[in-house]
C-alpha cells in the first residue's frame, strides 16, 4: 500500500526541516534574473545548481536543456511500478529584478528570516516552490520504505517564464516525448489565504494586439484641415469605445464563441470564500467595482474572458497645446481568455472587428502577439481530486476551489502533452511575488512540502481505480 502514513511524514519533515531552508537560501542567492542580460551566466548558474541539487535527492536523470535563451531543467525518477501514472511537476527557477534601493529591508539575495517568514526574491515565486517537491519525494519514500516515487515523477523547470517564456512552447515540443504524462502540476501558484487553503483549478488565456491607425501622411494644421479631413486619434476613441457594450460585455462579434460557462456549483463554491469586495478594492486602488453584468467580481476576474485598453496615444503629447490633426494613432488591446474559447479565432474576430470600426481615409495596421491558451481542469477529474486531499492531509482542513486570473505556460503543456493541468502552490498574497521584501511563510512552505509527500502515493493508487 502507497498511502503516506501522516505521523511519519511530519516527523521526516521536521528532521530534515533546517537543511532544507538551508539549501534554499543558497539557490535564492543566485540572482536569476532572466530579463536582465548582465544575470545570463547566474541564470545559468541557478539551472546547474538545481540540476545537481535534484541529483542529490535521489533523480536518476537529472539535466540541463539548452533553449535560445535561458536552459531549463528536466528530471526524471521511474517508479518500480510500470503501470504507475506519469506525472510532470512544471515550476520556473528565473525570478523578477530586485534590488535593496527598491524598497526592500535586506538585500533580495541574502536570504533572512523574521518571524517566520523567509524573505529574497524567488522565496515564493516560484523558487521556494519548485524546491518543496525535493524534499516532498524524499518525505515519500521515508514515510513508505519505497526506494522509488509510487509514479513516475519527473520535473521540468524552465528559465525563462518572468521573461514571457517566449521559447517555452518549442521547448515542449522539441521534448514531448520525455514530457509526456499522465497529470501536470503546475507549482507556480498560490492559495486564498493562510487560513483558507485552496487548490487552483484553472488560468485564462491571454491574447494582445497593437492597433495603429493612419490618417495623414504627416501632423497637419488643426485650423487649415481640421473637420475636413478623418482625424486617426478620433478614430482611436471610437475604436476604444466602441470594445464594449452598456453592459460591460464585449461587442467583438464572436468573441465568446465556444465559452465554457461557470455550473452552478462552481458558482457556489466561489460564493463560500471569504471574500470583501472593500478589501479587494483597497488592494486595487480602485473606488469602484465595474464589470460584466450578472457576474461577481470573483467569476469576473476567473472565469469570465475579458478586454483591456493597456494603451491609446497619438499626437502631440508635450507641455501646452500644438493644434494638429495627427498623422497616426495606436491602441494597445487584451484579452483575457476562458476555456472554450480559441486565440486564433477570437484574433480573426477582433480584426474584422477592427476593419469595421475603422472610417473611410483612415488605414490601419493590427499586430498581434503571441496567444496563451486558457485551461480548466473539471473539479472531478479523479487527479484533481487527489490534489485536494493530499492537501487535506497536509492542513487539517477543508480545502476550497479558487482559479487564476491571470495566464502562464501551463496551457502549452496541457495543449501539447494532451494532459491536464493541476495546480499545487501553498503560497499566499501577502508574499509579495515581484514586490519588495518578497517572502514565503515557512510553515506553509512546509505544508507543500507534506502535500507533496501524500499526493504521489494518492495519485497511483486513485488514478489505478479510476483508468
Amino acid at each position: 500500500m502507497s498511502k503516506t502514513p501522516d505521523s511519519a511524514v511530519r516527523t521526516y519533515i521536521q528532521q530534515q526541516r533546517t537543511a532544507f531552508l538551508d539549501d534554499l537560501a543558497a539557490w535564492l542567492r543566485i540572482p536569476s534574473v532572466s530579463a536582465q542580460p548582465e544575470h545570463a551566466a547566474d541564470v545559468r548558474r541557478s539551472a546547474e545548481w538545481l540540476a545537481a541539487a535534484l541529483k542529490e535527492t535521489g533523480f536518476p536523470t537529472a539535466e540541463v536543456w539548452e533553449t535560445p535563451g535561458a536552459p531549463a531543467v528536466f528530471a526524471s525518477w521511474p517508479s518500480d511500478d510500470p503501470e504507475a501514472p506519469t506525472v510532470l511537476v512544471y515550476g520556473h527557477h528565473d525570478v523578477q529584478p530586485a534590488a535593496r534601493e527598491d524598497g526592500w529591508n535586506s538585500d533580495p539575495f541574502d536570504p533572512v528570516v523574521r518571524d517566520g517568514r523567509l524573505y529574497a526574491r524567488g522565496a515564493a515565486d516560484d523558487k521556494g516552490q519548485v524546491f518543496f517537491h525535493t524534499l516532498g519525494v524524499r518525505a515519500h519514500l521515508a514515510a513508505t520504505g519505497r526506494t522509488a516515487p509510487a509514479v513516475h515523477l519527473k520535473l521540468l523547470v524552465e528559465g525563462e517564464e518572468e521573461s514571457g517564456s517566449p521559447h517555452f512552447r518549442a521547448l515542449v515540443e522539441e521534448h514531448a516525448e520525455r514530457l509526456a504524462a499522465d497529470a501536470v502540476i503546475v507549482s507556480d501558484t498560490g492559495m486564498w489565504s493562510e487560513d483558507t487553503p485552496t487548490v487552483c483549478t484553472g488560468m485564462r488565456g491571454l491574447a494582445e494586439c497593437e492597433i495603429t491607425l493612419y490618417g495623414p501622411a504627416q501632423d497637419i494644421h488643426s485650423g487649415s484641415f481640421g473637420g475636413a479631413v478623418p482625424n486617426p486619434a478620433t478614430a482611436a476613441a471610437r475604436l476604444v469605445a466602441a470594445l464594449h457594450d452598456e453592459h460591460a460585455r464585449v461587442a467583438v462579434p464572436g468573441f465568446y464563441d465556444g465559452v465554457t460557462d461557470l455550473t452552478g456549483r462552481e458558482r457556489a463554491l466561489f460564493a463560500e470564500l471569504p471574500f470583501d469586495e472593500e478589501r479587494w478594492l483597497r488592494t486595487a486602488r480602485s473606488t469602484a467595482l465595474h464589470g460584466e453584468a450578472g457576474y461577481t467580481t470573483l467569476e469576473r476576474i476567473w472565469a469570465r474572458p475579458t478586454a483591456e485598453v493597456n494603451g491609446i496615444g497619438g499626437g502631440y503629447q508635450g507641455p501646452g497645446s500644438k493644434t494638429i490633426v495627427p498623422s497616426s494613432a495606436t491602441v494597445k488591446l487584451s484579452f483575457r481568455l476562458v476555456a472554450g474559447q480559441d486565440p486564433d479565432h477570437v484574433e480573426k474576430a477582433v480584426r474584422a472587428w477592427a476593419a469595421d470600426q475603422v472610417p473611410a481615409g483612415i488605414r490601419h495596421e493590427i499586430v498581434f502577439g503571441a496567444a496563451t491558451r486558457p485551461c480548466l481542469t473539471p473539479l472531478d477529474h479523479p487527479a484533481l481530486q487527489s490534489v485536494v486531499r493530499a492537501m487535506g492531509r497536509a492542513f487539517g482542513q477543508e480545502i476550497r476551489y479558487t482559479r487564476e486570473g491571470g495566464s502562464g505556460p501551463a496551457a502549452d503543456l496541457q495543449e501539447v502533452l494532451g494532459a491536464p493541468v493541476l495546480f499545487l502552490g501553498v503560497s499566499v498574497p501577502s508574499d509579495g511575488w515581484h514586490a519588495p521584501d518578497e517572502k514565503v511563510e515557512i510553515d506553509l512552505l512546509l505544508k507543500g512540502v507534506e502535500t507533496a509527500a501524500h499526493l504521489w502515493g494518492d495519485l497511483a493508487e486513485n488514478w489505478r481505480d479510476a483508468h
